[in-house]
């Protein structure tokens, strides 16, 4: 499969998935309160740091229908960018994020993250299950011109499925890859991103992938 069919592909399973928390969820919306519970305690642990990054600008990178947005980032920085490519679910973000956090809602970008360029600098780079719809080298170009908009003290977080085995998992459905941990730790060097923090999510059902959550910052 070339690049453009494996983005092409994953483009068109998106476009035909309903814009609700259990359709960017895969059918597995019940699971949505332990996920985010999970991300609340990973993130107040990052704002805890000895030099923690500030909380004026957050990216929620694969946004979907703002579902991370609402329940997480939105409580706790002044604005929130969203990026994503599937036009229905950005429509449907700003209905379902709602009026009262409106003056919260910041840009929203229509573009996919391999070729989205932030225009902005951040205090959080927020990414959750979306970095295995890119390729390795685009995903090291993803994170390298993310690092390079981070605010003082900013950190990138990627929360993410890994697969248990040594080898990458391919998903024919939505043209999306699982990958081991090792590949994970090898593209955040390739980055210049290190681990500062990383946590396995709990509560998750049994037949789900272990979902890791990173802390990375710039590794220079």
């Amino acid at each position: 499969m070339t690049e453009s069919q494996f983005y092409k592909k994953a483009a068109g399973y998106w476009a035909n998935v309903p814009a609700t928390v259990d359709g960017v969820l895969g059918g597995f919306g019940h699971i949505s309160d332990t996920d985010i519970k999970g991300s609340i305690s990973f993130l107040k642990r990052i704002l805890a740091f000895e030099n923690p990054p500030a909380t004026n600008l957050v990216l929620d990178c694969g946004a979907g229908i703002g579902r991370v947005s609402k329940y997480l980032l939105i409580p706790h920085f002044d604005k929130v960018d969203l990026v994503e490519q599937d036009e229905k679910f950005l429509n449907t973000a700003q209905t379902f994020i709602g009026d009262d956090n409106k003056a919260k809602l910041g840009t929203l970008y229509k573009d996919g993250l391999q070729n989205f360029k932030p225009t902005s600098m951040y205090d959080v780079i927020w990414c959750q299950w979306v970095l295995g719809h890119l390729k390795d080298y685009d995903l090291v170009d993803f994170f390298e011109r993310c690092r390079q908009s981070l605010n003082k003290n900013g950190v990138i977080v990627v929360k993410e499925n890994i697969a248990t085995g040594a080898e990458i998992e391919y998903d024919d459905t939505d043209s999306s890859v699982t990958r081991p941990y090792a590949l994970m730790q090898k593209i955040f060097d390739e980055a210049k991103l290190k681990i500062v923090l990383t946590e396995v999510q709990e509560g998750f059902p049994e037949e789900i992938y272990p979902v890791h959550s990173f802390a990375l910052i710039p590794n220079e």
